[in-house]
């Protein structure tokens, strides 16, 4: 069975920027698309004010609306619609479980002010068992978003933020199939301080300690990335061993970025509910490139 793109759609300028970069998405996968409409009636800003059976009925043309509109743009693209009852959350982490990826949609507040992340969006980053895509909407007109996918070669890299004290296959294998199917370079980024010496951090007091740190590190980064690249042969690596907060330097590498991809521990010793970390919250909250949450064990 061919997992779909599925996409949460709303009837918001975030959700209708995620259909696009699901439908491009779809396309480069050569897979259909799903749009999803989850229904469970409660005041919201875009939502019309006239009532319960008007906002029904509303609700009801959501996934047609945005569905005719995609038509017209990939005209090639197989694209299904469906209207679900149930909490958003809920509805968007069951349709995931079916799904080669979740897309949602985000509130774009600018670069440098960070998003508007709804509990949407954070709850079902939060608990998906699948890849989350987190796009957000232009914030002017004409703004084309810099993570827009493209069925053609981009000159924008993916980013990948890679957790050396525990690689996962999982994210690993996202971001080099994600680079590969965009024929784009793939940017490995690893930040972290250098481990404190009789109490105190190297960090802007040994220059010498922190590039022979910054040396091992790169070098464990080729052996955990040689296999990949040996099975990604046409994929460009470029690996970065920086020190200092990895969410600095994947911010810093979004801006210029098709697409970000972080992991999500989904089993934490420490973790009672389901949580999504400082890193992919910082990530999640300000990155201004798509950002793709991959979970893994």
């Amino acid at each position: 069975m061919t997992r779909p793109v599925t996409v949460g759609v709303d009837g918001s300028p975030a959700g209708l920027a995620a259909a696009d970069w699901g439908a491009r998405e779809a396309q480069l996968r050569d897979v259909p698309l799903r749009l999803v409409h989850a229904w469970e009636w409660q005041p919201c800003s875009h939502a019309p004010p006239e009532g319960p059976e008007y906002a029904r009925r509303w609700s009801e043309g959501v996934p047609r609306e945005v569905s005719a509109r995609l038509h017209r743009s990939y005209p090639n693209l197989d694209i299904t619609a469906d209207r679900l009852i149930g909490p958003p959350p809920e509805v968007l982490c069951e349709a995931a479980e079916e799904a080669e990826l979740l897309v949602v949609g985000t509130v774009g507040t600018g670069v440098f002010a960070g998003f508007l992340l709804g509990s949407v969006a954070l709850a079902a980053v939060a608990h998906s068992q699948r890849p989350i895509v987190l796009v957000r909407a232009s914030t002017a007109e004409g703004d084309e978003h810099p993570g827009h996918a493209s069925a053609v070669a981009s000159a924008r890299p993916v980013v990948l933020g890679l957790d050396l004290g525990r690689p996962s296959d999982e994210v690993i294998r996202f971001a080099f199939d994600s680079a590969a199917l965009r024929a784009a370079p793939l940017l490995v980024v690893r930040g972290g301080n250098p481990p404190a010496r009789n109490g105190v951090s190297g960090v802007g007091g040994e220059p010498d300690r922190e590039a022979d740190v910054a040396a091992g590190e790169t070098e464990f980064m080729r052996m955990v990335l040689r296999p990949w690249q040996e099975k990604y042969p046409a994929v460009d690596v470029t690996q970065q061993a920086v020190i200092g907060q990895p969410a600095h330097h994947l911010l810093d590498a979004g801006t210029s970025a098709d697409l970000v991809v972080i992991g999500r521990r989904t089993r934490s010793p420490r973790a009672v509910l389901p949580r999504i970390g400082p890193l992919a919250h910082a990530v999640l909250h300000h990155c201004p490139a798509p950002v793709a949450v991959v979970p893994h064990g």
